[in-house]
Parts: C-alpha cells; structure tokens; sequence
C-alpha cells in the first residue's frame, strides 16, 4: 500500500489538524469539523489516525543499533524543574571527544522519533543530546494525545531554564569538545530561537518552522542561524518579516530557506505531512552546516 501524503488530503483538514496539534481545538473539536471531510467509507476518527505518526514504519536508526551508543541521562535544572532527563546519543566506538547538538523536539516531549533523529545525529559523529520537557509530569508517556495534553500543562519559563541547563550539560560533558549547535523542530524550533538569544557560547543554530523571539531579542544573537520554512505555515511565517528586519539590523548571520508547498512538519517523517525531497534537501543543509560551524 502506498505510503499517505499531504496531497491526499484537503488543505483545509491539514490546517484543522495543525490547529489541533498545536492545541487551539481539543480531539472532539477536531472529529467535528472533520466530519466534513469523512466520506466514502472514512470516518472522522479514521481520518486522524491517517494523519498521525507511525513510528515505527519511520524509523531511520533503529534502537539497537550497533553502531550507536545510547543512555538517558539526569541534567540538574536548579532554575527550572530540579531535574531535566535527557537521551544521549553517540557513535559506539572512538574516544576522540564530539562536537554536541542539542536536540529539542515538538509539543509532545521526547517521542521516538526525536530519539530517532539524535541517533541519526551520532552517526554523523555528534553527542546528540535530547531531553524531555514533559520530565516533571512523568516524561513523555508512549501516547501522543496524552504527550500534548500533559504539555500544555508545564511551566514554560521554568521549561525554557530546563533547555539552557541541558545545552549547559551538553557542553560540560568531558566527552564533549565544548562546541554546541541546537537543532529543534515547531515547538523546538522556538526553544533553538530563544536558545540562541539566551547562549552567547552557542556555535549554531537550526529552528525548523518555529516560533521566533521578540523582535527586540535578536540583537542578542551570537550564533549563525540556519532556518528551515513550510510554504504553507501562515501561523509561523507571518511573524518572519518583522523579525528577519531585527536580524538584519542587529548584522546576525542567517540563512533562511523556504520549502514551497511543504506543510508545517515536513521534515517529520512518520506522519503524511512529511515531505521526502524537501526533508532530505533541509537535513542535507542542517549537516553542512553543523559541519561548517561545529566541526
């Protein structure tokens, strides 16, 4: 059976699910206006489920892989949490110190496919280096609706303390060569935006289709920026001129690429949204440039 993709479904049920994940309508709002969409046998119901992740007919790096050591770790967090755990990823064999990427996932807290893609990471040779948000409710729960329930929930000026402890960790750790990047996607692409406000010693940046900083905010940019766009993304990329004129003025080194026709989540590959030739093509650049900037 062929794989789902964005062009199977109607613009407007992938707005509605976008809304939905990102929490401005609950599941039963979404199954209603769905309805709509449900014909020919399709169920509301049937519909969300077409729409949301399978994990493990998208995994890249499998868990077991030999090639890959892997640990979850306890990051003191006195300004935040107390304590943030975190999943480390790193190639299996060599004891040359590595470059670390921090990588910070969506509203759902650390899924597997975030520990996926820090394994994929280690195998570029990163200490990839992924924690939870949702640590004090528990950690991410093996449920995506629960995940965004229980995010929504947290404390996100003590969440924001939790990223900067963890980027701190990454950088301290004696296997660690002290020169950091953050990649984040939606929800973890803003944390890759405030990070990059808040870190002078961060060496790179890549927010995918995230939320950015106030304005004012981006003159406290140190680090080069790598920025990933959905062409269909209104909720994101209306906020991106006023803060590219900030970037500009403030003389910060950005690269921002748009993606036409790609939706908000193209790069996650277990869910139709994803979009491969655009994926492939921002990861391709995300490597070049933590290449170039880390390495």
């Amino acid at each position: 059976m062929a794989r789902l993709t964005a062009a199977d479904f109607d613009q407007e049920l992938l707005i509605l699910f976008d809304a939905y994940v990102h929490g401005d309508i609950d599941r039963r709002g979404f199954l209603e206006r769905a309805s709509r969409f449900a014909v020919g046998g399709v169920t509301a119901a049937g519909l969300l489920a077409a729409l949301s992740p399978d994990f493990a007919a998208a995994q890249v790096v499998p868990k077991d892989d030999k090639r890959v050591l892997t640990l979850m770790v306890d990051v003191p967090s006195p300004s935040g949490s107390g304590t943030v755990k975190a999943y480390l990823a790193k190639p299996a064999t060599g004891t040359a110190k590595l470059p670390g990427v921090l990588v910070v996932h969506e509203n759902r807290g650390l899924n597997p496919h975030i520990e996926d893609i820090a394994r994929r990471l280690a195998l570029e040779g990163y200490l990839a280096f992924a924690p939870d948000a949702l640590t004090p409710l528990g950690g991410y729960p093996g449920d995506e609706d629960k995940a965004r329930a229980l995010f929504a929930q947290l404390d996100q000026t003590k969440t924001r303390q939790d990223f900067i402890a963890a980027a701190g960790a990454l950088k301290g750790r004696p296997d660690c060569t002290g020169r950091i990047g953050v990649v984040g996607f939606c929800y973890g692409g803003g944390i890759a935006h405030m990070l990059a406000t808040q870190l002078p010693e961060l060496a790179a940046a890549v927010p995918f289709y995230g939320n950015h900083p106030p304005a004012e905010d981006a003159a406290k940019v140190k680090a080069p920026l790598l920025i990933h766009f959905a062409g269909i993304d209104e909720r994101i990329n209306a906020a991106w001129p006023t803060y590219e004129a900030a970037l500009k003025a403030a003389g910060v080194r950005y690269t921002a690429h748009h993606y036409p026709a790609t939706q908000h989540g193209f790069h996650n590959d277990t869910t139709p949204r994803y979009d491969a030739n655009a994926a492939q093509l921002a990861w391709e650049r995300t490597l070049g440039f933590f290449k170039q900037s880390l390495k």
